[in-house]
């Protein structure tokens, strides 16, 4: 099944910065797609990626528009525009390989439950780390005004307890975007219930950005059965950080024992 909503026109890009390039690599019969979380960019999962690829996957993680780049370029695009971008990416996945599991860190977690209840058929298995889906902040709701006000505010980029990691991020979070990753998760926590692949969930304990509550609803509307890891040493971006091996590994072999998976 494929719906989308409608598509704006082309946003011009301007330079990538150095590090938050898309990657692809590998050539194994097993795809992994992995989805990263918003303001942030493929440097978060760049690790997690040559991991897979040297365990013999094929890995792809595609730049979400506007991210990489410059928080003003961000804020010029929308969910739907990211979410074009990872689906893109599942369909020459799963042209090239004969099983394909998606990952997802933060707001990367939200899009790949999303291609999940879309796309059901083409997708394995999914790891989620520290996905997104609610805040349970009371800020939000004056977005709808604040976001007419001002383009932006203080970022969230690099909650990381490990020293001298970056996620090549933004210090800014734009406002219209944050807005538009609301609409995101609202439809996709509607459909949950249509995920059924088997899920490996990794979360912080100690998350500053994203609360329990994602992965309360996950647990509670998801008909999938859901392994879930705790991580005691890492922040929210836990891909740079100190469980960053646990995730690699744990990942590679959950994604090994699905049903078809050839590696």
């Amino acid at each position: 099944m494929r719906l989308l909503p409608h598509r704006r026109a082309e946003i011009p890009t301007t330079e990538v910065r150095p590090g938050a390039e898309a990657y692809v690599g590998g050539d194994g019969e097993t795809g992994v797609l992995l989805c990263h979380g918003f303001t942030g960019s493929p440097a978060s999962l760049r690790p997690w990626a040559e991991h897979l690829v040297r365990g013999g996957f094929r890995v792809s993680v595609p730049r979400l528009p506007g991210h990489g780049t410059s928080w003003q370029e961000l804020n010029q695009t929308g969910w739907p525009d990211w979410y074009a971008t990872v689906e893109r990416a599942l369909g020459e996945l799963t042209a090239q390989c004969r099983t394909v599991a998606v990952g997802g860190l933060s707001m990367g977690g939200a899009l790949a439950l999303r291609l999940a209840e879309l796309h059901d058929d083409r997708i394995a298995g999914l790891v989620l780390v520290n996905p997104a889906l609610h805040l349970t902040d009371a800020r939000l709701a004056v977005l709808p005004v604040l976001k007419h006000l001002t383009p932006s505010v203080a970022g969230i980029t690099n909650d990381i307890a490990r020293p001298f990691s970056d996620e090549i991020g933004y210090d800014r979070t734009p406002l219209k975007a944050l807005a538009s990753m609301l609409e995101l998760w609202e439809i996709t926590i509607a459909r949950l219930q249509r995920v059924r692949q088997p899920i490996l969930l990794f979360r912080s304990v100690h998350d500053h950005v994203v609360d329990p509550a994602s992965a309360r609803i996950l647990h509670e509307r998801a008909q999938a059965p859901i392994t879930e890891r705790l991580l005691q040493q890492s922040f929210h971006v836990a891909t740079l950080d100190y469980d960053a091996e646990e995730i690699f590994t744990g990942s590679a072999e959950f994604i090994r024992a699905l049903p078809g998976t050839v590696g």
